[in-house]
């Protein structure tokens, strides 16, 4: 096991692990990470761990699956991805991940959020509701009046790097759904590692609609949160280490573009 000096990323404890440490590996109260996002910018998009496997980890968490195809939700236990056309399947255990995080988890007391317009509202909210730490895993259980969502379609070699996917990403708009946005928000020096900030998607009750989120507007809803300081992230053979993490913030700029905070989305 090789761990990151805190320094690097504040409070948060990074501890890499090959796959053989990851599959025997009790993570405790840490999240659980396979691959790395600066290896899914680069078209890294076959993992070395299966669905099966990641589920080993935690019962709540989000990310994609192999050949990029389409937006991973884990919630309950079980393995769900959001198509190109927004459809929710239930994903195999053998199916494998590229990237991927999730934790068990164990939300403190939960919190009856106000109505929100707008994804900067509601995270803002959040972010004064949950407790302060440098990761934060959330379930918002809620009434939409609007939701804008998106997804990519499934990739072939040679891939094509993550900006080029999201400029033919499908975005659609649904009124009126109940649901829950499921996600994490990690600290922004851990922009190497994780997509910083917020990253969430959604998942309706009916587990037939999905993808991942890029605006909302709240009706009503109850925020579950649980924190931790601690992160296990699995580093598949042949893709680069991290090391000096402000050299990966460099590429903090191409991060929010595949995110959709300057146009499109992240897979996963």
């Amino acid at each position: 096991m090789e761990i990151i000096d805190h320094r690097m990323v504040g409070a948060l404890r990074v501890d890499l692990l090959d796959r053989a440490r990851a599959v025997a590996t009790d993570d405790g109260g840490a999240a659980f990470q396979t691959s790395t996002i600066e290896a899914l910018l680069d078209g890294a998009y076959e993992g070395d761990l299966s669905i099966g496997e990641l589920l080993a980890h935690g019962d709540l968490g989000i990310g994609t699956v192999d050949h990029l195809d389409g937006e991973l939700v884990v919630l309950g236990g079980a393995a769900f991805v959001a198509r190109a056309d927004g459809t929710l399947h239930r994903v195999p255990d053998e199916v494998g991940t590229p990237f991927a995080v999730v934790c068990r988890f164990v939300p403190g007391p939960p919190v009856v959020l106000p109505p929100c317009r707008g994804l900067a509202a509601l995270t803002a909210v959040i972010d004064a509701a949950a407790p302060a730490a440098p990761v934060l895993a959330v379930r918002v259980d809620a009434t939409f009046d609007r939701l804008v969502l998106r997804s990519v379609a499934r990739q072939e070699p040679p891939y094509p790097p993550l900006r080029e996917v999201v400029a033919h990403q499908s975005e659609w708009e649904l009124t009126r759904l109940t649901g829950s946005l499921v996600g994490f928000r990690f600290p922004d020096t851990a922009g190497g590692l994780e997509v910083p900030g917020w990253h969430l998607h959604v998942i309706d009750d009916a587990r037939t609609v999905g993808g991942h989120l890029i605006d909302v507007e709240l009706a009503a809803g109850v925020l579950h949160a649980a924190a931790t300081g601690d992160l296990h992230v699995e580093v598949p053979a042949g893709r680069a280490r991290p090391g000096d993490l402000a050299v990966a913030r460099d590429r903090r700029a191409e991060i929010e573009l595949v995110e959709g905070r300057g146009g499109g989305g992240t897979p996963g």
